[in-house]
């Protein structure tokens, strides 16, 4: 399955390895399924992992996190955008996931903010998976 993470997914991935959104990376390590990320995307999720907040939660340094999401870019295919389709959804951040997703052919955003989607990726024929059921589609 190719799939594109929303930055909450690897947020909660960072923070706690015991999760559904950790064992999405297990699954791509493991060759399960196929991330996707353009270069806006993984800049984001860098910005998003160093915060304060989320490097307290996890127990790591700015260092650490920075080693956290280059192996997440590591896992993932690069997509580059060649259509730009906005604006589509409200948020900005999640205009630069559809635009991953679909220029990446991707079958599945996951994320925890299934509203802020809306109806917006089925048009792509896109479906809006949280974390949990993602990891079922995986391995079941």
């Amino acid at each position: 399955m190719r799939v594109v993470l929303d930055t909450d997914v690897v947020v909660a991935a960072m923070r706690s390895p015991s999760g559904a959104s950790s064992a999405l990376l297990q699954a791509a390590l493991d060759g399960r399924i196929q991330l996707l990320a353009n270069v806006a995307l993984i800049l984001e999720y860098e910005a998003v992992c160093k915060r304060e907040e989320h490097l307290i939660a996890a127990g790591l340094d700015v260092a650490q996190a920075g080693i956290f999401v280059d192996a997440v870019a590591a896992l993932a295919e690069p997509v580059d955008s060649h259509f730009i389709w906005r604006p589509q959804l409200k948020d900005p951040s999640d205009e630069m996931v559809l635009e991953a997703a679909v220029n990446g052919r991707a079958q599945a955003i996951v994320t925890f903010n299934r509203r802020d989607f809306g109806t917006v990726p089925e048009r792509f024929g896109l479906r809006v998976l949280l974390p949990r059921d993602a990891y079922r589609k995986v391995y079941t």
